[in-house]
């Protein structure tokens, strides 16, 4: 029986954290102003460099707040908090390289790992600020 709980609350935690990542990677590839999706197709490594910072950037605080949350709601409401910070540190990055986008879609490495620097380190901030 335990381990019957153990298992549907795994799957619990963790089919949430899939959809609360695909839910996320939809809300940011729509605020940005390059097409991600495409430019990693096309084999543009700035694109996937700010992609993948952003990624986990929202991973992992997700990952802290599935260890810690108290319940499933709580779970959502951090994963929640952690989406809002992802898409606050892409606007200040672009507040302060307007042109971001047509940075990366040039495929100024540069660019691409600056965006990804900075998503991943608010990433890791945010995880670890997440208190309860």
């Amino acid at each position: 029986m335990l381990l019957l709980h153990s298992l549907l609350a795994f799957a619990s935690y963790f089919f949430l954290g899939v959809a609360m990542v695909l839910a996320f990677l939809f809300i940011y590839t729509r605020i940005t102003p390059h097409h991600e999706w495409q430019l990693i197709k096309d084999n543009q490594p700035a694109a996937a460099i700010g992609f993948v910072g952003a990624l986990l950037g929202y991973v992992i605080p997700l990952a802290s707040a599935a260890v810690n949350s108290v319940s499933i709601v709580d779970y959502l409401i951090w994963g929640a908090v952690a989406l809002v910070v992802q898409l606050l540190m892409f606007g200040l990055v672009k507040l302060y390289l307007p042109r971001i986008g047509e940075k990366i879609a040039a495929n100024h490495l540069a660019a691409g790992i600056f965006l990804g620097g900075v998503s991943l380190a608010a990433g890791i901030l945010n995880a670890a600020c997440m208190t309860w």
